[in-house]
């Protein structure tokens, strides 16, 4: 069964569509604030289709989610009441509970790693509006760690290049359902 191989030929055609640089800002504005979906997924493939191209990229992925992750603090700052049922609901709120005790001790570092990991940063975002984090602070953070995550990805897939695109179209079948196999491993092993 080849799902996976039609899947990637329409990710990258999509990758190389006039308006994913737009589509691209917006989800990572998106994602820094309320979105569960990261940028990663289309910086990934819009720099490995054009690797002029990643540095332009990784630097509209940085700045949109910077600006999103000020709005995010925006939202932890004026409306956490209307948020919290809804992290709640979402199961992100032992998140944003762990989060907040991360702030009490770490404050910078947390953003900044919460910017450059695979943690929900929106969840950061929301937290350091409500407890009122400095906001040069969390902007410099936020600025930083984003800004190292995604120009780290693009300079991968810039690297790898055409190599690595007809690697992965060769592979992708194999990635695809090993990704699938590990996901249900992880949660078997997690519920049990």
């Amino acid at each position: 069964m080849r799902l996976f191989s039609s899947l990637y030929e329409r990710v990258m055609l999509w990758s190389r569509h006039r308006h994913a640089p737009r589509y691209l800002v917006g989800l990572s504005f998106a994602e820094s604030s309320f979105f569960p979906i990261p940028p990663d997924v289309m910086l990934a493939p819009m720099a490995l289709a054009a690797p002029s191209r990643a540095w332009h990229f990784a630097f509209i992925t940085t700045v949109a989610s910077v600006l999103g992750g000020l709005f995010g603090y925006s939202i932890g700052v004026f409306a956490f009441e209307l948020v919290e049922p809804v992290l709640k609901d979402a199961g992100y709120y032992a998140s944003y509970l762990r989060a907040r005790e991360w702030f009490s001790e770490w404050g910078f570092w947390a953003i900044f790693l919460a910017g450059f990991s695979p943690i929900p940063y929106k969840i950061f975002t929301i937290t350091a509006g409500v407890i009122s984090m400095a906001l040069v602070p969390f902007f410099l953070a936020s600025l930083i760690g984003r800004g190292a995550r995604f120009f780290l990805v693009a300079a991968l897939m810039a690297w790898g290049g055409e190599r690595m695109e007809a690697s992965l179209k060769q592979y992708i079948e194999r990635i695809g359902w090993a990704t699938v196999v590990l996901m249900i491993g992880v949660i078997l092993v997690a519920k049990f």
